[in-house]
């Protein structure tokens, strides 16, 4: 059986698969990391490789010791189910691709574009050809809120809503029309620069926010929170000794 390991950075995904079926799923916060592995280890005992995707802090180096279980770090290095047209692979997140892996699996001969909006908004387009060239990095959502409150005096910081209108009429209905209108159009951007040049592109919308956003912008394919364990699960598979 395989484990993949997704810390992100304010949570953690886990999945245990036998072969490329997905037999268990976890979340939590990135604080109980530890504890939840051992438990984890102790009910699948026969766990025998594992995948690291790891975009935090979190110190992952010990998290299987004393388990029999051969650890594979994430990096550039590994083989892909697709080619890295990358410049500077080396400083391309984890995150990345792994998603990438399970876009190209998923739709091996359509063009893709992987939208992942968590922490950071993250955008990526890979060929028909499966190949990888890379695409954005920008603040999320809760991010851009954030930040309009700590680099103001007077802004308020405010939670996520789609409820208001185009133009905002008051402060409030002004940073969500700034925020989340922001957000809409920057993908929407994206998406049409890359459909101009492009036919039959994929949009494929995940992470933490993906929901709230999946009906204002209107991207039917709408991955669950098991994605990225999918792309990792296939990775330990192509990378196993």
């Amino acid at each position: 059986m395989n484990l993949a390991l997704d810390i992100g950075n304010n949570y953690f995904k886990i999945g245990i698969y036998k072969n490329s079926d997905l037999i268990y799923f976890f979340s939590e916060s990135n604080s109980k990391i530890d504890s939840v592995i051992n438990k984890v280890l102790g009910e699948y005992n026969d766990v025998s490789y594992a995948i690291i995707s790891n975009v935090s802090s979190v110190n992952d180096v010990d998290l299987f010791k004393g388990y029999k279980i051969r650890v594979l770090q994430l990096n550039s290095t590994f083989i892909y189910p697709f080619k890295l047209e990358y410049k500077t692979p080396h400083s391309l997140g984890n995150d990345r691709l792994a998603l990438a892996s399970a876009a190209s699996l998923l739709y091996p001969k359509s063009n893709k574009i992987i939208i992942d909006v968590g922490t950071c908004i993250t955008i990526d387009f890979i060929d028909h050809n499966n190949k990888f060239f890379g695409g954005s990095i920008s603040p999320g959502i809760d991010m851009r809120y954030k930040s309009l409150n700590n680099y103001t005096a007077n802004l308020p910081l405010l939670e996520i809503s789609d409820k208001f209108s185009f133009p905002g009429d008051s402060t409030e209905t002004s940073i969500h029309s700034g925020v989340i209108g922001g957000v809409c159009n920057e993908i929407n951007g994206f998406i049409n620069n890359i459909s101009s040049k492009y036919d039959d592109v994929k949009v494929i919308l995940t992470g933490g926010n993906a929901k709230f956003l999946s009906k204002t912008l209107k991207i039917t394919i709408f991955a669950n929170q098991n994605f990225i364990l999918d792309g990792l699960n296939s990775i330990l598979n192509l990378n196993k000794e």
